[in-house]
């Protein structure tokens, strides 16, 4: 399924957000606002997808969905810039990231904080994959309301099948169990290559298949 979505024509906009207005309110210090003049040309919110343009109701965590689409200075952005953009507009963002002519969207899943009103929690951005800019987009998700809209957009991102009953937040968490066996069969697998004593080599090898079936169980969409 692709990521990269057409997005009806009732919900088009063309707003140009200068760069100061994400610098003032997502908290934006020296280092990372140099980050943003090297590698990030413009941002243009492109979409409003609403009640009032979609006609579906909004839910209390999703009252709107807001697009943007950001041009590149080169071919790669920081995932610190996205968390800043997002810090920044108090509403669930989708990306479009343009680089040339090739195009890759993302975003962070969002939710309101459980433990300070008023603040919202966010993911680590999810990214789908570069395509050309012409590439065909998807049908923009049935949904009963803008919640259930938000999380089949997400959904589209999420490089793991969801289980059955699945909801969103318990995907995403099961998705950085998976990154971090990865990371820990990764670590294992140079640790062995480099050990030359059998019996740790032997320890070792019974860590990395424990790891590895771990990983297995995770990655199931079934179990």
């Amino acid at each position: 399924m692709t990521a990269l979505f057409d997005y009806p024509d009732q919900t088009k906009l063309k707003r140009v957000i200068p760069k100061s207005r994400i610098y003032d309110a997502g908290q934006v210090g020296t280092a990372l606002r140099d980050r943003f003049v090297r590698e990030l040309d413009q941002i243009t919110w492109t979409h409003k997808l609403a009640p009032e343009t979609l006609n579906l109701p909004a839910t209390s965590a999703v009252p709107e969905i807001q697009v943007f689409r950001l041009t590149l200075k080169g071919n790669a952005l920081h995932d610190d810039i996205l968390r800043a953009i997002d810090r920044a507009i108090p509403f669930p963002l989708m990306f479009e990231l343009v680089a040339g002519d090739r195009i890759q969207p993302a975003a962070a899943y969002r939710r309101p904080s459980g433990a300070e009103r008023g603040k919202w929690v966010l993911s680590d951005p999810l990214r789908g994959d570069w395509v050309a800019q012409d590439a065909p987009r998807a049908t923009l998700p049935v949904a009963l309301n803008m919640g259930a809209l938000y999380d089949r957009l997400l959904s589209a991102l999420m490089p793991i099948d969801p289980r059955p009953q699945e909801d969103v937040e318990t995907r995403l968490a099961r998705l950085a169990a998976i990154r971090a066996k990865e990371r820990e069969i990764a670590q294992l697998e140079s640790r062995l290559r480099r050990e030359s004593q059998f019996n740790v080599k032997v320890t070792l090898h019974g860590q990395l298949a424990e790891a590895q079936a771990q990983f297995d169980h995770l990655k199931k969409p079934d179990a």
